[in-house]
């Protein structure tokens, strides 16, 4: 793997293993417009439908030079050496293979910490399950029983995430989730506690799914939120843990503040580590003061690029999915947990479509804003084609128009703006309710 920081963001057919003849796997390409940030991913495994030639470089070619030769001669310069540049960090990188070995946990520890970068995942799940924990306790039996309740609350991609699990586990049983501590549990601790993991998990997932309306994992936008959420709702009662309105209040201010700030994007295990310690006080005390780091909204709607799986587009999708919105022409309620649950770019659209902006020659990475997405039914996207608002606005129905505009955060005006000045002004409104969310997200509906 590069050193990218980066990972492939849409499961393939086989993870494990190739299968002679198998045509199921899809291919993996470079998004030539994603954004330079840590956490977020500029690979996708896409099937031909789904590619966008313009946007997406195919990176099987880069270990054949015939084939690299032809799919470069039509980028710019610009995008030659950004290609360049990939090609050559997956062509050089040296893989370093060191054996280390070791029966000190400590010392074991001392090394995944020392390798961890920004809550990079730790792969040490059978590496505890390999040393026998206690001839009562089978690590591995435990865990498989946990993922099949996983999977009936509709979190199914978070089974491959055993490492984050493991976290979970250290988090509820130590308050930290740092290497040294999630070598360091004993079988004992979690055969005595694992009703607490498990109810501390799934607690956490509903919490997510019904206040939040993050329907599935894969758009949680950093995945370590789920760790001091999981603390909050580990319990030994039987019914899981009641929360007030007031603590519904915190967690939801805390969430939104979590997702905003890009919290969990770096420094991952101490910010969760303080986390946790503000979770069990609340836990403890409706009226804990919540102490929140200083709120700075780090997602710029403008200028962030939209690509469905890095953490800022989740966010905007987030947002939008619980305004409950209508497709503009049609009125279809758009059911975020099914569009969501696909993961399909076919249910983003362009306010003002790129076929229009191409003809007004505004660049093609302008017209990817976060600012300039919303949720349309493919059908309506096909009628609005590369029409602008100034048109299509007034085939809205005039009864439900003002309606479905302000649930995409839009409004009847931006159809005389020029694209430049909508961008401004429906990103303002983002970030006005931004602000809104991490301060009082009580009256936000979800879906």
């Amino acid at each position: 793997k590069p050193d990218t920081n980066t990972m492939v963001n849409k499961p393939l057919s086989h993870p494990h293993h190739l299968v002679a003849g198998d045509n199921s796997w899809t291919d993996i390409f470079f998004d030539l417009e994603a954004e330079n940030a840590l956490q977020d991913t500029c690979f996708f495994a896409f099937t031909a439908d789904e590619v966008d030639p313009v946007r997406h470089f195919p990176i099987k070619t880069f270990f054949d030079t015939v084939a690299y030769r032809n799919a470069t001669k039509n980028l710019d310069d610009k995008q030659a050496t950004l290609v360049d540049s990939v090609q050559e960090k997956f062509k050089e990188y040296r893989i370093q293979n060191q054996t280390f070995e070791t029966g000190d946990r400590n010392e074991v520890a001392i090394v995944f910490e020392r390798i961890n970068r920004a809550g990079t995942q730790l792969n040490v799940f059978q590496l505890l399950a390999a040393w026998s924990w206690s001839d009562k306790f089978d690590l591995v039996e435990k865990f498989q029983l946990l993922q099949e309740k996983i999977e009936d609350h509709g979190f199914e991609e978070l089974v491959d995430d055993r490492d984050l699990q493991l976290r979970i586990c250290a988090a509820i049983i130590t308050g930290e989730t740092s290497a040294n501590k999630i070598l360091d549990m004993q079988g004992d601790d979690i055969r005595n506690r694992f009703i607490e993991i498990e109810a501390g998990l799934i607690g956490g997932i509903d919490f997510l799914k019904r206040e939040l309306g993050v329907s599935h994992y894969k758009m949680l936008p950093f995945p370590g939120i789920l760790v001091p959420l999981s603390v909050f709702f580990a319990t030994n009662n039987a019914d899981g843990v009641n929360y007030s309105d007031t603590q519904k209040s915190m967690l939801l201010k805390w969430f939104w503040r979590s997702v905003f700030t890009r919290r969990f994007s770096s420094d991952v295990t101490a910010r969760q580590a303080s986390d946790i310690a503000e979770m069990k006080n609340l836990l403890k005390d409706e009226e804990h003061n919540f102490r929140f780091p200083r709120f700075e909204i780090k997602i710029d709607f403008a200028k962030n690029r939209f690509s469905a799986g890095t953490a800022n587009s989740k966010a905007l999708i987030l947002m939008l999915a619980n305004m409950s919105p209508h497709s503009f022409l049609s009125g279809a309620q758009i059911e975020p947990a099914k569009v969501l649950k696909k993961g399909s770019r076919h249910e983003f659209h362009h306010i003002f479509p790129k076929k229009y902006l191409e003809g007004i020659e505004i660049d093609i990475r302008e017209a990817n804003s976060l600012a300039n997405i919303c949720f349309l039914t493919r059908a309506d996207n096909n009628s609005i084609k590369a029409n602008p608002p100034s048109t299509y606005f007034a085939d809205m129905s005039s009864k439900s128009r003002n309606q479905y505009l302000a649930e995409a955060f839009c409004e009847y005006d931006d159809r005389n703006s020029r694209f430049e000045e909508f961008i401004d002004r429906r990103a303002n409104r983002l970030i006005s309710h931004a602000n809104q969310l991490s301060e009082n997200p009580d009256n936000i509906l979800v879906d």
